[in-house]
């Protein structure tokens, strides 16, 4: 019998990758799923509105047309674009579940910092704005109040779905208080705490989001239920609570730091109280969840020394602290949740 000679399909649509995706983030950048709106329009009128060359514009939106993130209605120069359910829904910024944001940020920042992959893997060291004597990322953001923002609404689009997600498959009844650690805009509070009545949430973070947390919680009408605490969870013990929750936090920091913030999760809760990592945990044979492997490589890029990690390694750590029992809830995609109790 003769075994089947395995084709290059895989490889050349990985190498090709990143023409899809820069097609994708210019449209986002461009505003174009936006100024469609709920309409259907040529291409000679998107091409005004976009402000493009006639040359290229049948191209970029058939190319759209054909990975699905656009539709289109006839052919020719008379032919209408629209969106399609997905775009409409997600990268329409009037939408209220619109992710456009972190894609935006992906097209200014992380496209061009990955070219740096090498150098990365070679030095162990940052490839972002860092390498040219810039600030860091986080000393960027924190010092500017319209960037930060923008950062955390870019997160938060990212983020709502695994959110919602934990509120509804976590069984919350048994607790009374929520933490959520590195709180931002506080949606992980406002997910929480518009499906689970009973439960009071604390949304803890530096004393620069405060602000936009307050806002975006009043908006959500449940001041009254989820209370914004400012401080640094490196220097200040987390507030009491019979959960606490880390969304996309771990991740960001070396192993000495996450450490420290397994430990002071652990002196926060009571016995039976519960440490829940939200993130696009690896799988443990390291052989399945591709976005969690490329998510970890891009913390090398962003911070050096901070990585991604599997439930294996998040139970081995919480063990070390004390934690006794563990569990893993899948939640949207390549994300899950990891659940320690105390």
């Amino acid at each position: 019998m003769n075994t089947p000679v395995p084709t290059p399909d895989a490889i050349l649509q990985t190498a090709f990758g990143f023409w899809n995706s820069k097609v994708l983030l210019t449209a986002v950048t461009f505003d174009l799923f936006t100024k469609l709106g709920q309409r259907r329009l040529t291409g000679a009128q998107i091409g005004k509105k976009l402000a493009l060359h006639p040359r290229g514009i049948a191209d970029f939106l058939d190319a759209l047309v054909a990975m699905k993130f656009l539709d289109r209605e006839g052919a020719g120069p008379d032919a209408k674009y629209f969106n399609t359910p997905a775009t409409s829904l997600y990268l329409d910024r009037h939408s209220p579940r619109y992710i456009g944001g972190i894609l935006e940020m992906l097209n200014a920042r992380l496209f061009k910092f990955w070219d740096d992959l090498p150098e990365a893997l070679r030095t162990g060291n940052p490839q972002n704005e860092t390498k040219q004597g810039g600030k860091g990322i986080f000393d960027e953001l924190y010092g500017d109040p319209a960037k930060l923002e923008q950062f955390l609404d870019a997160m938060a689009g990212l983020s709502r779905i695994n959110f919602e997600a934990l509120a509804d498959k976590f069984d919350f009844s048994r607790y009374d208080s929520l933490c959520d650690v590195g709180g931002a805009t506080g949606l992980l509070s406002i997910e929480v705490a518009k499906k689970h009545s009973h439960t009071q949430c604390i949304s803890f973070d530096l004393p620069p989001v405060e602000s936009v947390a307050r806002k975006h919680i009043a908006a959500a009408g449940l001041s009254d239920r989820i209370h914004v605490t400012s401080g640094d969870f490196f220097q200040d013990p987390l507030p009491r609570a019979d959960v606490v929750t880390m969304g996309m936090i771990l991740h960001d920091w070396n192993l000495e730091k996450k450490m420290k913030l397994i430990r002071a999760a652990y002196d926060a809760l009571p016995p039976g109280g519960a440490l829940i990592a939200v993130e696009a945990l690896i799988d443990n044979a390291r052989r399945e969840n591709v976005f969690g492997l490329l998510m970890s490589l891009n913390m090398l890029i962003e911070l050096g020394d901070a990585f991604d990690y599997s439930a294996a390694d998040f139970e081995e750590w919480c063990r070390e602290v004390g934690f006794t029992r563990f569990e893993v809830v899948h939640l949207a995609g390549p994300s899950s949740a990891a659940i320690a109790y105390k």
